[in-house]
């Protein structure tokens, strides 16, 4: 969140509800959830941070005084830095496979059990995914970061498969053997 902030605080200084607005209308349906505090929040830690500066600005007579927030020299660097670093989100499956392997050699449940029930939820995922996708125009920013989640979605159930496989056939080795 902290880099997506400062990405939007580049293009120009804002105030955090222009930053929350700004936000939420990029991620379009997957930013719905983004509260405007978590804006506040962050702003604050990237003004402790130094990579952006406060400044108190006049406003309506309603809200006499907003704070608008810029870059500073380090956060255009750590900008800069970021969108040039590539990297991947760490998969959240290789958690579920140690729990897999845990509840297996602790005898505490059944690894295909447990690989049924989180395709069950990957599923759901899945079809709230593609129903979101569909109601987005044709191009959009949101449409394709849903796509990304889809495709991502999809590649985790096949995951899935191949773990069923395998664990079917250790419950097989077992039992017969």
């Amino acid at each position: 969140m902290q880099d997506a902030v400062l990405a939007m605080l580049a293009k120009e200084p804002s105030h955090g509800y222009d930053l929350h607005a700004r936000l939420r209308r990029s991620l379009g349906p997957l930013g719905e959830s983004m509260n405007r505090g978590q804006i506040y929040v962050t702003l604050a830690r990237l003004e402790r941070a130094g990579l952006v500066v406060c400044e108190r600005a006049d406003g309506l007579p309603e809200r006499p005084e907003r704070k608008v927030y810029a870059l500073t020299p380090a956060g255009q660097r750590r900008v800069a830095a970021w969108l040039s670093e590539v990297g991947w989100p760490k998969p959240d499956l290789a958690e579920f496979h140690l729990k897999l392997a845990a509840a297996a050699a602790a005898r505490l449940a059944d690894p295909v059990e447990l690989v049924a029930a989180q395709r069950r939820e990957l599923l759901r995922r899945l079809r709230e995914a593609q129903q979101t996708a569909l109601a987005e125009s044709a191009g959009s920013g949101a449409g394709l970061l849903l796509e990304g989640v889809a495709l991502r979605l999809q590649a985790d159930l096949r995951w899935l498969d191949a773990c069923e496989r395998a664990w079917s056939a250790v419950d097989d080795e077992v039992g017969g053997g």
